[in-house]
């Protein structure tokens, strides 16, 4: 059972991050242009001028974030902002959406078009200073974690309501074959969202529409759900000093919004996660 952790209503909450050296949740409100942060009862955001949407740590006081327009530098002593590569910044039709860093120090990163236009979106990967494109003809990119033996990375296109399963090079993290379906959730008729990996390889996922968190074992057997007091549940992250915590983001957008959609949820000592990979610039 979930609990507000945040009661800051996000439009459309996105990208939590558990910040390992300075033990602090960051999470987004994208289409309200935010980064928001919480420890304690000390709140703090800061406001952009296009959508921001997924961050990963580089050093204690720094971020990349991925915006509509590229992936940037991030102080957060400062608020400045350095652009380190464009992203898609030609296109105006789309902006960033689910991103992660991954176990090389690469940062993958989905974009969609922002009115969720079919196909309009890609998956693409940031790795010694190289973007590269990998997926293509995607509608609403989510759900990018990595398995905890490094083996492969997990997307999705929730559109497509199928989570697909790309194993991964193990010297530098590159995509090896084709991808292939891990979860379809077509039947039940589940939108696969944003998702992270436990300590036990488990995947946990939101379920967009489905007031909850599901959790999934490395073989896609369904283990148990987690109840958010949200319709719109977005994307879970661990924290907390023992990785106990689960934080979970949702989206008011598009609803006659309850009393808590578009909130920040946690509930405790539901399961164990790992520790978010550092980027390395």
């Amino acid at each position: 059972m979930s609990t507000v952790f945040d009661d800051r209503i996000c439009e459309l909450g996105e990208g939590p991050l558990w910040h390992p050296v300075r033990q602090q949740l960051y999470w987004f409100d994208i289409l309200g242009k935010r980064l928001l942060t919480r420890s304690g009862d000390t709140t703090n955001e800061w406001h952009f001028d296009e959508h921001c949407s997924a961050a990963g740590w580089v050093d204690r006081d720094t971020l990349l974030i991925a915006s509509e327009t590229g992936l940037w530098r991030f102080s957060l002593e400062t608020g400045a902002r350095e652009l380190i590569t464009p992203l898609e910044a030609d296109n105006p039709v789309t902006r960033s959406n689910d991103g992660r860093a991954d176990p090389w120090g690469g940062f993958w990163i989905g974009s969609m078009g922002k009115n969720a236009e079919k196909y309009a979106g890609s998956i693409s990967r940031f790795y010694k200073g190289e973007l590269r494109t990998l997926f293509t003809s995607i509608t609403v990119s989510n759900a990018i974690c990595f398995a905890s033996d490094r083996s492969c990375v997990y997307y999705t296109d929730t559109h497509s309501r199928r989570v697909m399963r790309q194993d991964l090079d193990a010297v530098d993290g590159w995509p090896v074959g084709a991808s292939t379906v891990f979860l379809d959730l077509r039947k039940e008729e589940l939108n696969p969202d944003g998702a992270v990996i436990d300590a036990g390889g488990n995947m946990w996922v939101a379920q967009w529409g489905a007031s909850r968190v599901a959790v999934y074992s490395p073989n896609g057997t369904f283990l148990k759900a987690v109840e958010i007091k949200a319709k719109q549940a977005s994307c879970p992250a661990f924290g907390g000093p023992d990785l106990t915590t689960l934080y979970v983001t949702s989206a008011a957008v598009g609803l006659d919004a309850g009393p808590n959609d578009g909130m920040t949820f946690v509930a405790q000592g539901v399961g164990t996660g790992l520790p978010e990979y550092q980027v390395i610039l």
